[in-house]
C-alpha cells in the first residue's frame, strides 16, 4: 500500500466519524424534542385519577395501605416519598412519573441496542416517547409510567438472557415481571408474552432454558403473592370499576400505528427502495421478530378481546400502554432493512417534525385530562357567601354500586377530587348515575332545603347531567335554578328559593 491509498483511507475515516457525529448529535435533538412533548401539560390542574392518587398520600404514611382499593400500594409509597421532597404542586407530584418514564426511555434503548444497530435502536427509543399514551401517561399522577419502566426492565432483562445463563439474571426477571403487575393490576396481560419470549430466547439451549424458567417462576410467584388479594378484588367486583364502551377495531389499529407514522414510514421505505442497491436483500432473524411481535400483540390482543368479548371494557388508552414498548420495538425492526444512514435519520426527523407541530400549536393538545378544578372553583365562590351546601355526583361508576358516605363525603375515594380541591361549605354526595339511592338522597336533600329555605348548588359531569335534570324539575315549584356555567364540561347549577326571587324584586 502507497503513501496515497494510506492518505485516502485515514481521509475517509475521518469523513465518517465526523459524519456519523453528525448524525448522532441530529438524533440527540430528535430525542429531546420528543421528550419535550411532554412537558407542554405539566403545570395543567389535577384530573380526576390524579387527585385520587393525591388522596391516597394526603392523611400520611401510616394510612396509604387501608386507602387502597383496587390497586397495590407500591406507587403511593413512591408518590409519598416524593411529596415530602418536592411538594404537592401539581407539577411536583408529576416529577415521579417523568422520572420513570425517562427511565423506560432509557432501559427501551438498552434493549433495542441487544436487538438492533444503535441508531436504528435511538429511533426506537424515539418512538416509544412520541406515542401519545406515552406522552400523556409520562406526567399522569398514576403508577402508568413507573408499570412502563417494569416493564422494559423485564424486556432488557430478557434480551440479554439469549447470552447469559445466569440465574441471578433469570431471578431479576421473574421479579421484574411481578413488579409491572405491583403497579398496574391490567398489565399482566404482557406475561404470557415474556413467557413465551423466554422460550423464544432459549431455544438454543434446553438444559439453562428449563433452568432459568423455573428460578424465574419462583421469583414471579413469591413476588405475586402480595397483589393476589387485589386481583381477586378486582375481578370480583369487575363489572362496578367498567365505565368505558366497548372499543373499535379503529382503536386497535390506532395504538398500533398511530398518527402519520404509517404514511411516513411508506414515504420513507419508497425512498429507501429507489436508492437501494438492486442486490440488497432483507434478512430478519425469526427470534428478532418472534420477539417483538409477541410484545406487542399478545398483550393488546388479549385487552382488545377480553373488551370485545365481554361486559368488561378494559381497552383504555393508559391501559394500551403495556403494548407500547413492544410497539415500538416492531416498527424498528421493520424500519432496519433501510441500510441507508441518511434515510433512517429522513424517517425519524419527518417524523418528529409532524407529532411534534400539533403540540405546540394547539391548545387543545396541551391538556391533560379534564379537571374538576375551574367548577369546584366556581362552587366554592359562590356557596362560601352563605355557606350554602353544595350536591355533587361523583364521577367514579363505582359510586352507582354504594351507599353515599353522607357524614365524610370530603374524605371519600368517591369525591377524590375534594382531597386536592377543597370545598370549605357542606357537600352532599350523590352517585354518578340517577338511580336509587340517587333519588333517596337528593329527594331528603330537597325536603330540607324547601322547609330551611335554603340556597344550594349543585355540580356534576356529563355522565350525571340526567341527575341535575331530576333536581331541576324536582325543585320547580319552589326553586329559580340558573346555570352558572360549564367547566371543562362540568356543570354548576344554582337554585334560590323563589320566596327570595320574589323578596329581592
Amino acid at each position: 500500500m502507497n503513501l496515497t491509498d494510506t492518505v485516502r483511507r485515514v481521509s475517509s475515516s475521518d469523513r465518517s466519524s465526523i459524519q456519523g457525529r453528525a448524525y448522532y448529535a441530529v438524533y440527540g435533538l430528535v430525542l429531546a424534542v420528543s421528550v419535550s412533548l411532554w412537558f407542554t401539560a405539566i403545570r395543567y390542574p389535577l384530573g380526576l385519577d390524579e387527585t385520587g392518587s393525591y388522596r391516597q398520600i394526603s392523611s400520611g404514611f401510616s394510612e396509604i395501605w387501608s386507602r387502597q382499593n383496587i390497586t397495590f400500594p407500591a406507587y403511593s409509597y413512591i408518590l409519598w416519598l416524593s411529596a415530602k421532597i418536592l411538594g404537592t404542586s401539581e407539577v411536583a407530584l408529576r416529577i415521579p412519573s417523568v422520572l420513570a418514564m425517562l427511565g423506560a426511555v432509557y432501559l427501551l434503548y438498552l434493549a433495542a441496542r441487544e436487538l438492533f444497530e444503535p441508531d436504528i435502536a435511538i429511533i426506537a427509543s424515539i418512538l416509544f416517547c412520541l406515542h401519545p399514551i406515552v406522552i400523556f401517561e409520562s406526567i399522569d399522577v398514576r403508577p402508568y409510567a413507573f408499570a412502563a419502566l417494569a416493564t422494559n426492565a423485564a424486556i432488557l432483562i430478557l434480551v440479554r438472557l439469549r447470552r447469559n445463563n445466569s440465574n441471578w439474571l433469570a431471578l431479576l426477571l421473574g421479579l421484574s415481571a411481578a413488579c409491572i403487575v405491583w403497579f398496574q393490576y391490567l398489565f399482566t396481560a404482557i406475561v404470557p408474552a415474556i413467557v413465551l419470549c423466554l422460550f423464544v430466547v432459549k431455544n438454543g439451549d434446553r438444559k439453562a432454558l428449563w433452568r432459568q424458567a423455573g428460578v424465574a417462576l419462583a421469583a414471579f410467584v413469591l413476588a405475586f403473592l402480595p397483589v393476589i388479594p387485589g386481583l381477586h378484588y378486582l375481578f370480583s367486583t369487575a363489572r362496578a370499576h367498567v365505565f368505558e364502551l366497548a372499543p373499535r377495531l379503529g382503536d386497535l389499529l390506532w395504538t398500533l400505528a398511530p398518527g402519520f407514522l404509517p404514511l411516513i414510514f411508506g414515504m420513507t421505505a419508497l425512498i429507501a427502495a429507489v436508492i437501494a442497491r438492486s442486490d440488497q436483500q432483507i434478512h430478519f432473524q425469526r427470534w428478532q421478530v418472534l420477539l417483538c411481535a409477541s410484545l406487542a400483540l399478545i398483550p393488546i390482543l388479549i385487552l382488545y378481546g377480553v373488551s370485545v368479548g365481554t361486559s368488561i371494557h378494559m381497552f383504555t388508552p393508559r391501559h394500551r400502554l403495556v403494548a407500547i414498548p413492544g410497539i415500538a420495538l416492531c416498527w424498528a425492526l421493520i424500519l432496519s432493512p433501510f441500510r441507508s444512514r441518511a434515510v433512517r435519520l429522513l424517517f425519524c426527523v419527518a417524523f418528529v417534525s409532524i407529532t411534534a407541530y400539533p403540540y405546540y400549536n394547539s391548545p387543545l393538545l396541551r391538556g391533560h385530562s379534564y379537571t374538576w378544578k375551574y367548577a369546584l372553583e366556581a362552587a366554592e365562590k359562590s356557596a362560601s357567601a352563605d355557606n350554602a351546601p353544595v350536591l355533587i355526583c361523583s364521577d367514579y361508576p363505582e359510586s352507582d354500586y354504594e351507599a353515599m358516605p353522607l357524614d365524610s363525603a370530603k374524605d371519600s375515594p368517591l369525591f377524590a377530587q375534594l382531597s386536592y380541591y377543597k370545598l370549605s361549605v357542606p357537600v352532599v354526595p350523590l352517585p354518578r348515575a340517577l338511580n336509587d339511592e340517587a333519588v333517596r338522597v337528593g329527594s331528603r336533600f330537597l325536603q330540607d332545603a324547601a322547609r330551611k329555605h335554603e340556597r344550594f348548588l349543585a355540580v356534576a359531569v356529563k355522565p350525571s347531567y340526567g341527575t341535575l335534570n331530576w333536581l331541576t324539575q324536582s325543585a320547580a315549584a319552589t326553586y329559580s335554578v340558573s346555570n352558572m356555567g360549564e367547566f371543562d364540561n362540568i356543570a354548576v347549577l344554582e337554585f334560590v328559593p323563589r320566596s327570595v326571587v320574589a323578596a329581592s324584586r
